[in-house]
């Protein structure tokens, strides 16, 4: 279930791929162009992401394809939702990115295997909130009786 990739006008120049990854109310933008291995996420690098969790969860699809990810430069553009969302937002568009530039099967079937998120969104969403209650399924309480 991969998206169809929109090249952006500087991705066009340098010959690159521009992939999108969800996850809640997170949506990243990652766009690959060949280069010396480098990874930003939102113009820092991957390596300065303060949170250590969020970092190695960016950085899974890079370690599972690391002949790919080392000849490629990242640049991940991150928007909404909180910090873990934004950082499965971009795994996920990391992995699409390198299966995307390196057509392999092989990889895509490997990161399949290991986790199907990487590569297929998760639709679930947060249920709205309905009238007569404070949030979508609590309903107020009665105090007499």
């Amino acid at each position: 279930m991969m998206t169809t990739t929109k090249k952006s006008s500087k991705a066009k120049k340098k010959g690159g791929i521009v992939v999108r990854g969800k996850r809640k109310e997170s949506i990243a933008k990652a766009t690959v162009v060949k280069g010396k291995g480098m990874v930003r996420v939102n113009s820092l690098l991957l390596e300065a992401i303060p949170n250590r969790y969020a970092r190695e969860l960016i950085a899974e699809p890079i370690n599972m394809a690391p002949e790919v990810a080392g000849g490629v430069d990242i640049s991940v553009t991150v928007r909404g939702g909180g910090q873990m969302g934004q950082a499965q937002a971009a795994r996920m568009s990391v992995a699409r990115a390198l299966v995307e530039y390196s057509q392999d099967p092989v990889l895509k079937a490997k990161m399949i295997e290991r986790d199907r998120f990487l590569l297929a969104e998760d639709s679930r969403r947060v249920e709205p909130k309905k009238y007569l209650g404070p949030k979508a399924r609590a309903r107020f309480q009665k105090s007499y009786r």
